[in-house]
């Protein structure tokens, strides 16, 4: 079973930010103890004690709120970030990364998080169904998410795409509604936090710093990025790396 982790970066109700992103990773089963303790090991350097007690959350740690991350230098943040993301690069390559980035005013009368939610849910069903095609592997998947007050919603929009289908198919390999947990007790979901983060960056600030780091390991098949998905209706000739992706292909 694959496993995929999503937490979301901006907000769907705040004018100054134009964008709303919904990110994270697709893991194995078996792959999930070894990417927790590579983060783990991390964590350890800021509380040796009890390292349970430091969460990655990276709009924190770029910005220096909270301990640990107020006592380190801007350039020690910058740096911790990029430790995490390569992190995830060098993880097994059954660990893919996948990020939807919504333009909010390109889409007035749809609720950005349930656009992105569909877009993520079919792009991990089409993962699921990649494999199958490739080598008849049956894999299913799961969906978890931080704890938000989206849950109640997007629990109802997973019921609603595994039986009447998104917009382009009926959902096949994702058997169970969406799962939510506590950031603070998932590394994983906080992965997924630092994934949305370094997209959001890139497209709400043009800094493509992170973005560049983890471009790699997005979903992808034959030089096309399926993990990456820029829905906006402003820019025909956007250039970012999901829009540049679709053109060539």
């Amino acid at each position: 079973m694959y496993l995929l982790y999503l937490d979301d970066a901006g907000s769907v109700h705040n004018t100054a930010e134009n964008h709303l992103v919904l990110g994270g990773i697709s893991v194995f089963e078996r792959q999930l103890a070894w990417l927790s303790n590579d983060l783990e090991a991390v964590a350890k350097r800021f509380n040796p004690q009890n390292p349970d007690d430091v969460e990655f959350h990276a709009s924190a740690i770029w910005a220096g709120r909270d301990s640990p991350w107020k006592e380190l230098t801007k350039g020690q943040r910058r740096e911790l970030l990029k430790e995490l993301l390569q992190l995830l690069v060098r993880s097994h390559q059954s660990t893919k990364v996948f990020a939807c980035v919504i333009h909010k005013a390109s889409f007035p009368a749809t609720d950005p998080m349930e656009l992105a939610f569909e877009e993520l849910c079919s792009r991990f069903d089409m993962q699921m169904k990649r494999f199958y095609a490739a080598d008849q592997n049956p894999q299913r998947g799961l969906i978890i998410l931080d704890e938000s007050s989206h849950e109640t919603t997007l629990q109802n929009l997973a019921r609603r795409f595994r039986s009447l289908g998104t917009r382009w198919e009926v959902l096949v390999n994702i058997p169970e509604v969406p799962l939510f947990v506590d950031s603070k007790a998932s590394r994983m979901v906080q992965l997924a936090d630092l994934v949305a983060y370094t997209v959001f960056r890139r497209y709400e600030a043009g800094d493509t710093s992170l973005l560049d780091i983890l471009l790699p390991r997005f979903d992808s098949e034959g030089g096309k990025i399926h993990g990456l998905v820029h829905k906006q209706t402003n820019d025909r000739q956007c250039m970012c790396p999901a829009c540049m992706s679709r053109r060539i292909s």
